[in-house]
């Protein structure tokens, strides 16, 4: 890691790869993505990360703009194949996306881990942040709802997020072990934040959280720890967040957000939107656009995501000082 202040983000799907962009911009080799890897799943016999590759896809430009994941200028020559032979085509994967799950389905056949294959393909794509799975084991984010229990990416695609929900659990997850890189990162002496991006707290953050030692070293780290909210004027950007929320019970709003992290942040940046709420978040906020439609806005929000933390980080070292000095 080369000199400087370092940013260690948590993330899964296209809001967090948004912001992780914004992030890269600012930080370059400075920051560390811990990816969501609960959604990881066999297809077809291979095996797909498919929030790994949405980060990938999106820091080296491959992605596609219009869905905010997959591959840009893509070709579907083996869907097309597959589906003549009767084959599944509910999980629709490009040739150009296809040939990153061969790739790392036969890296893993010979041994290597989900972290070895994941920096090859970094490198490859020359990606400059250091991208990590949450863990080289096996977990499997399984949600509960009134059609059964169903894999994630059966829940997410082939089910459209219809069935009602009503828990979501992580198999696997208290046997996991912590990707040793990133609990590195989450102890280096010259972290000044960690920004949980605004991906689906439910299916994207939690299975991060969820591995024994992820929570625990974010409340003992010396740095800021704040989040972003997925929710703006009472729905999400995209994806099922305030769906869940509404079938668990809870208030789609920024305040659910915040109880949710308790005990993990100690800040928040509140949508513009919202900022009547501001006051009950029980936490310091910064005020903000967070809706990421340009470049542009990624950068912003990245920026004021760094600046709340320095912000934080210097209470916090006015507070030590002064107990030093007491």
């Amino acid at each position: 890691m080369p000199g400087g202040a370092t940013y260690v983000a948590l993330s899964g799907g296209v809001g967090g790869s948004k912001l992780s962009l914004g992030l890269s911009h600012l930080l370059g080799a400075r920051l560390t993505i811990i990816v969501n890897t609960g959604d990881d799943f066999e297809h077809l016999g291979l095996h797909v990360s498919p929030d790994v590759d949405t980060t990938l896809y999106t820091l080296s430009g491959l992605v596609n703009e219009e869905t905010g994941w997959g591959r840009r200028d893509e070709s579907w020559n083996f869907m097309r194949a597959i589906e003549a032979l009767g084959g599944p085509s509910w999980f629709r994967l490009g040739d150009g996306d296809l040939a990153m799950h061969v790739d790392r389905s036969r890296r893993l056949l010979v041994g290597e881990t989900l972290t070895e294959i994941c920096a090859h393909f970094r490198a490859s794509l020359v990606v400059e942040p250091q991208v990590l799975p949450m863990s080289d084991d096996l977990v499997q984010t399984l949600v509960e709802t009134d059609a059964g229990t169903l894999a994630f990416q059966e829940y997410f695609v082939r089910q459209q997020c219809r069935p009602r929900v009503h828990a979501v659990r992580f198999a696997g997850a208290s046997a996991a072990r912590a990707q040793p890189l990133a609990l590195e990162a989450l102890a280096a002496p010259e972290l000044a934040g960690v920004i949980i991006c605004p991906s689906n707290p439910y299916l994207s953050v939690d299975p991060i959280l969820a591995v024994p030692g992820v929570a625990e070293a974010l409340r003992t780290c010396d740095a800021p720890v704040i989040a972003v909210t997925p929710i703006i004027g009472g729905k999400a950007v995209k994806g099922p967040t305030a769906k869940i929320m509404d079938e668990l019970g809870l208030a789609v709003d920024a305040a659910t957000i915040v109880r949710h992290y308790s005990g993990l942040i100690s800040g928040f940046v509140l949508d513009e939107m919202d900022a009547d709420q501001e006051a009950g978040l029980g936490v310091p906020a910064l005020v903000t656009n967070t809706m990421m439609k340009t470049l542009d806005d990624k950068i912003a929000l990245a920026q004021a995501c760094i600046g709340l933390c320095e912000k934080l980080r210097s209470g916090c070292d006015e507070k030590r000082a002064k107990a030093r000095n007491a």
